[in-house]
């Protein structure tokens, strides 16, 4: 028994030296992304943690389960245990889950939590999936435009090389600045989609005649890609998302450049219709 306790704990305690290895190494590209955000970061860590618990219980469990097969087997000699209940041992293997569950459930509902929490926006852009691509309105600013995808077709038919965002590019991106708590509306005209935006972690369904809503915080400027995740029909895979953050002076810029370029659209038409 000392023997099977001293193997458990030597590989529990290489387990958990190959965590703080990993931990500190860079983010490798098959692990999900860190992101950009307070709650991208909550959830990543949050999946270490889970992760690692896993792995620890593999450990034990396995090691166990390895180690009873090769030195009880039968060809050594060994005869099964007899016997027909231990209440000890079954309070014990139903209270070590259970507080298990406690110690991973608290992080992952203060972190569902704050995830929920779309109050106090500093701003507010209401998302409409179509089959097949986005629209934006924002609420605040009264700038709306539609947001396709921007990817040539002969990169899609293969007669070109596809690039590095093939199917990720758009016309018109959705530009937001860093710092600001963004607050997103999210409906469909049409059929469920889902705006998926990995950096952000942020995954909402888009469902016609309800509206979601959900929320982020960019910490840093830069362009961040995502797709509809939602079965949504024919060109389902021709829904990309690309989020453009900038600092709040570069924002209020482009806002004032989009607002001056609607209203001069808006005079031509007018004109041309007279």
């Amino acid at each position: 028994m000392a023997r099977t306790a001293k193997a458990l704990g030597s590989g529990l305690a290489g387990a958990w030296v190959w965590a703080l290895a990993g931990a500190a190494q860079a983010v490798q590209p098959y692990n999900m992304p860190v992101g950009v955000t307070e709650i991208s970061r909550e959830v990543y860590d949050l999946h270490m943690i889970i992760f690692w618990i896993c792995v620890a219980i593999g450990v034990v469990v396995f090691g166990a389960m390895f180690y009873s097969i090769l030195k009880h087997r039968k060809s050594k000699g060994h005869e099964p245990a007899q016997f027909h209940e231990s209440t000890t041992v079954e309070i014990i293997w139903t209270v070590i889950p259970f507080a298990i569950l406690i110690f991973m459930a608290v992080p992952a509902a203060k972190t569902l939590i704050q995830m929920y929490d779309a109050s106090d926006a500093d701003m507010t852009v209401k998302i409409t999936g179509y089959q097949w691509k986005w629209k934006y309105d924002y609420v605040d600013e009264g700038i709306s435009f539609y947001s396709n995808l921007a990817t040539p077709a002969d990169q899609i038919y293969a007669s070109a090389k596809k690039d590095d965002n093939y199917l990720l590019e758009v016309d018109n991106e959705l530009v937001v600045p860093v710092g600001k708590r963004i607050r997103f509306l999210i409906t469909a005209d049409d059929v469920i989609h889902a705006w998926w935006v990995p950096d952000l972690a942020v995954k909402k369904d888009a469902i016609p005649g309800f509206i979601n809503d959900f929320w982020t915080k960019i910490d840093k400027p830069g362009v961040y890609r995502g797709q509809c995740a939602e079965l949504c029909g024919r060109y389902h895979g021709f829904m990309p998302i690309v989020v453009r953050a900038v600092e709040p002076a570069e924002y209020e810029q482009w806002v004032a450049e989009h607002k001056a370029k609607s209203m001069a659209e808006a005079d031509a038409d007018a004109a041309e219709a007279g």
